[in-house]
């Protein structure tokens, strides 16, 4: 499946009209309207590989069809999204899920996508058709040292297929813990696991970065060995300057204040990155923006001002990627949903006065403060997003386009309705 510039255009002119009126009465009220619509075009989310078919729950997994069958036609996918938002040009790995057989024509079927290779991925919570030790008690954590060089091992592994493919970093999200009290030593999974963190850290090239994620709970109910984002920053601290705390907003107890953890992260240089969805309860990896978006504009309020404080490259100096679980939705139309959604809190942050809220802030004006920040978050963003797709070459409606091509009708009718793909 191929959408060509030839589709864009013509959708493009059928809704320019509307779009040039909504835009420049919008730009007209926003003085840095242009500064702006910059970042939203530099701005780019990756699309993790095992987000392309339909996720499941603990009851069931219910494929849409045309999901894609190989690594191959999952780069094939993010590049369809790819052409429709212009931003969603990267891809992240999970290995073993995909295992590229030919590093050369991946790298080249990625470029013909315009996409490079985000962070890679490692998975040690599951364990995998021929492994010689289980995970069933934990990786890395494991009272059992051979359990440990094997995890250790697997993520090296992984460290290599990244440097064929040109990534940059490895993201290390452990199922480890204990769900009854008294099941492991505490203090010893902490040692195990940190020995472990930093037998891969060694291997990890000079230009990379390793970011340790954290998670409250699942599948371990009483304990997880990295619970929070002070454990993880423990970690990462311990670990050495190429080591970063992750955030997958999904992965705290309710009501968590992310946007102070995110503050925090960011003023000790040690936030490395994001993976977005949405949830009403728990780890439920809903569509980002669905459930919550002003706590999503709140982290991004806090995303910017921190950025900024550090003088750092918006695009570049973290990273950003979707970790969601379709089992209800088109999973191409769910992640574009969640760009759009993304970019929309983006956008929102970038309007903050922040010169006001500082002097709010100052003053004790609580009021203030709360007027300017949902001034910027009621202010509907959407022309600027939709401007800066068109100067970059995407679509202005890319969910629109998506239906009016009937990608997934091509889709099934090209790989067939019985496709599942691996992953979640």
């Amino acid at each position: 499946m191929h959408i060509d510039k030839h589709q864009i255009t013509q959708h493009n002119e059928q809704l320019e009209v509307s779009h040039r009126r909504r835009f420049m009465r919008l730009a007209d009220e926003l003085p840095n309207a242009e500064q702006v619509i910059g970042r939203l075009v530099d701005f780019e989310v990756a699309i993790p590989s095992w987000a392309l078919g339909t996720g499941g729950t603990r009851f069931g997994r219910f494929s849409g069809g045309g999901e894609p069958r190989n690594l191959e036609e999952k780069i094939a996918d993010i590049g369809v999204l790819h052409a429709l938002n212009r931003s969603s040009g990267a891809i992240s790995l999970h290995i073993p899920w995909d295992i590229p057989e030919d590093y050369a024509a991946i790298r080249s079927l990625a470029q013909q996508n315009g996409l490079v290779f985000d962070a890679m991925n490692s998975n040690t919570f599951q364990d995998q058709p021929g492994q010689t030790l289980s995970y069933k008690f934990g990786s890395m954590q494991h009272v059992d040292k051979a359990v440990r060089k094997q995890a250790v091992e697997h993520n090296i592994e992984v460290i290599k297929h990244g440097i064929e493919l040109g990534s940059k970093s490895l993201t290390v999200w452990l199922a480890d813990g204990s769900s009854f009290p008294g099941q492991l030593n505490f203090r010893k999974a902490f040692q195990n696991t940190l020995e472990s963190l930093q037998e891969v850290y060694e291997a990890l090239p000079g230009d990379w970065k390793m970011f340790v994620e954290y998670k409250a709970f699942e599948p371990n109910f009483y304990s997880t060995t990295v619970g929070d984002w002070g454990q993880s920053l423990l970690y990462s601290n311990k670990l050495g300057d190429k080591a970063y705390t992750l955030v997958d907003l999904g992965h705290h107890l309710p009501n968590a204040n992310i946007e102070q953890i995110v503050a925090l992260l960011l003023m000790e240089g040690k936030l490395g990155g994001f993976h977005f969805n949405d949830s009403k309860y728990g780890d439920d990896d809903l569509t980002t923006g669905s459930v919550k978006p002003y706590q999503l504009f709140l982290i991004f309020n806090e995303l910017v001002e921190g950025m900024d404080n550090r003088g750092m490259d918006h695009t570049n100096d973290l990273g950003w990627m979707i970790d969601a679980s379709h089992n209800l939705k088109d999973p191409l139309e769910d992640l574009l949903q969640s760009v759009e959604a993304i970019l929309i809190a983006y956008a929102q942050a970038l309007l903050v006065d922040r010169v006001a809220l500082v002097e709010a802030q100052a003053a004790n004006d609580v009021v203030r403060a709360q007027e300017l920040l949902q001034q910027a978050f009621r202010t509907d963003v959407r022309p600027l997003v939709a401007e800066a797709r068109l100067r970059a070459g995407g679509a202005l409606n890319p969910l629109q386009l998506f239906r009016e091509l009937d990608v997934r009708g091509q889709l099934i009718s090209e790989r067939g309705t019985k496709t599942t793909a691996t992953g979640l």
